[in-house]
This record gives structure tokens, C-alpha cells and sequence, in this order.
């Protein structure tokens, strides 16, 4: 199938496949600051056009589709929302809420079977100061009719621009159990609540979900039925290899993972301990989303992922 891209200037760019609009890169800002005003991907539709992604819902207005996060920066929040306070909970503090501004495309690339953006952003804390800047890839392909699937590829390089370090952490590194959300998140559409979550070694429902949260795993796979349309619908979540390289990646990588009371992964780099970024010194992570229709068992994720390559 061949992929067409539509880039409405200074908004968005939409990519389809024949009639269906697999995703929507939103590049302008939000109007709300309090939401971390930042680049998105939503919608995030399969081959057969059903919608794998949430945007505002009612619980989490800052949850939008997949977007890149980090929801404790050196005492900023990049995640949008309350802020996590240690000994107080959660509060409404947005003085702590910051923003990532996109600043352009040094590439913009579309072929019949692939399209790649490259982007130039700046991660701008709540004064004004500009804190970090960011080189994001993003690329769609492996279309595959036969399987019903497509990929999207997400790459993050940021560079600490201040002349003081900047520390990773998450809820959990502030004191709240198992709540080490940042980096890259999903957040599924309504209909996913109760969905199953799968990794390498098993499955899970909703309630026993909690094994799966803060493993550490080279993928992560969910799966739910939607409502309205007799179908199903997987999204596997998988690391690049480097990612898991404890002598290459900065820092290990849990898995933040809810099914319910809302349906949601996140590639987490800080989940149980801070790191620091010293001035001028860059990390760099690479991931992968496979969007497929049909609800996908373990051995057809393994043999998929390992027909692709990075």
C-alpha cells in the first residue's frame, strides 16, 4: 500500500495509507499551559481504521495520544497536570509545568513505502529558560496488508543546554509506589480500559497487571476489543536493542504499564532512580510501535518483530 503524507504548515502532518489516516503528528501548541504544550501523534489508527489512541480524556487532559514526556525535570513538569509533591500529594502547581517548543524539520522525507520526519525542538521550562534541545525522528513503515500491521519508529537525542545538570525522575523516585511514569507515552482510547497486556514471559488482565509494572523487558504488547465495531485491536511497544545495553543506554528502561483505571505504556528512564545530565552531554533512546488490527498472541508478536529490522 502506498503511504501519503499531507502537511498542513505550521499545525500538522497527517499520514494515510488508501483511505485511512494511520496518524496525525500535531506540531502546533495547545492552547492550555498547564497541559506541558508539546508535540503529539493522535489520532493513531490501524490498517482497517480503527483508533488505538486517547486524546484530553476526562481523568487526564494532559494525555494525548503518544508524546514524549518527563514528568520531573530538575523540579519542572514536562508531563502536564498536577505535579507530584513528596509528603503532600498531588498539586495543581503551574509555575512547575513546562513545554517543548518545536523550532522545525531538517527533514521531511516521504517514499511510497516510508515516510521520516526529522525535528529540531526546544524543551523550555516555565520562566522561559530553554533547558534542553531535542533532535526527535519519527518514521512510518513496514505496511504490511497480509498481517494487517504498520510501524512507527520514535528516536529521541536530547542535549542538556544549561549550564547546570539536569536530574530524570519520575513519582516513584519522589516516594509514590510504583508510579514512575515519563519518557514516551501512550495513552489508549476509552474502550482499551480492562484491555490484556502481554510480554515475553506472559499475560496479563487487569488483575494481575502489576506484574508487568516496572519490569524491564525487550517489548510490551497491548491488547483490547473496541467497542461499536466487533474487532480487536494490538499495539507492541518494543525497544531498540541499544535501549537495553547497560554499557550504552544512560539508563535502564521500565515499563510504566496500566490497564486499568485507564489503558496506558510509557517507556520509563527514570522509573525507580533519578539520573543526571551534566551540561552539554546528550542521551539518545530508539522505539518502536506496531499498530495491528486483530487481537495478536505472544508467538505472532515474537515472529513479527523479529521479521523487522532497526
Amino acid at each position: 500500500m502506498t503511504i501519503q503524507v499531507t502537511h498542513t504548515h505550521g499545525d500538522r502532518i497527517t499520514v494515510r495509507c488508501g483511505e485511512v489516516e494511520l496518524l496525525t503528528y500535531v506540531y502546533a501548541p495547545d492552547p492550555d499551559p498547564f497541559e506541558a504544550r508539546k508535540p503529539y501523534v493522535h489520532p493513531l489508527r490501524t490498517l482497517a481504521g480503527n483508533q488505538v489512541s486517547g486524546y484530553r480524556p476526562s481523568d487526564h487532559r494532559w494525555h494525548k495520544g503518544l508524546q514524549m514526556t518527563a514528568s520531573h525535570l530538575s523540579g519542572q513538569n514536562f508531563w502536564g497536570g498536577n505535579c507530584y509533591v513528596p509528603g503532600e500529594g498531588y498539586r495543581r502547581l503551574p509555575e512547575r509545568v513546562g513545554s517543548m517548543r518545536h523550532d522545525g524539520f531538517p527533514v521531511l522525507d516521504a517514499a511510497d513505502d516510508r515516510f521520516h520526519l526529522a525535528e529540531e525542538l526546544t524543551w523550555v521550562e516555565n520562566g522561559g529558560q530553554e533547558w534542553a534541545g531535542e533532535e526527535r525522528g519519527l518514521t512510518v513503515h513496514s505496511v504490511d496488508e497480509d498481517a494487517g500491521s504498520w510501524v512507527l519508529d520514535w528516536s529521541i537525542r536530547l542535549t542538556n543546554i544549561r549550564d547546570s545538570p539536569l536530574r530524570f525522575g519520575s513519582p516513584t523516585t519522589e516516594g509514590r509506589e510504583l508510579a514512575g511514569y515519563t519518557g514516551l507515552q501512550w495513552r489508549g482510547p476509552r474502550d482499551f480500559t480492562g484491555g490484556t497486556v502481554l510480554g515475553p514471559d506472559g499475560d496479563h488482565g487487569p488483575a494481575d497487571i502489576g506484574e508487568l509494572m516496572g519490569s524491564q523487558g525487550a517489548w510490551l504488547a497491548f491488547t483490547a476489543e473496541h467497542d461499536d465495531i466487533d474487532a480487536h485491536s494490538t499495539l507492541v511497544f518494543a525497544h531498540a536493542p541499544e535501549n537495553l545495553d547497560e554499557t550504552a543506554a544512560i539508563h535502564p528502561s521500565h515499563w510504566f504499564v496500566r490497564s486499568t483505571p485507564i489503558p496506558t505504556v510509557a517507556f520509563s528512564w527514570a522509573f525507580f532512580e533519578e539520573f543526571a545530565l551534566p551540561p552539554g552531554a546528550s542521551f539518545s533512546y530508539r522505539y518502536r510501535v506496531v499498530v495491528a488490527d486483530g487481537a495478536w498472541d505472544r508467538d505472532r508478536i515474537t515472529d513479527h518483530l523479529k521479521g523487522l529490522t532497526w
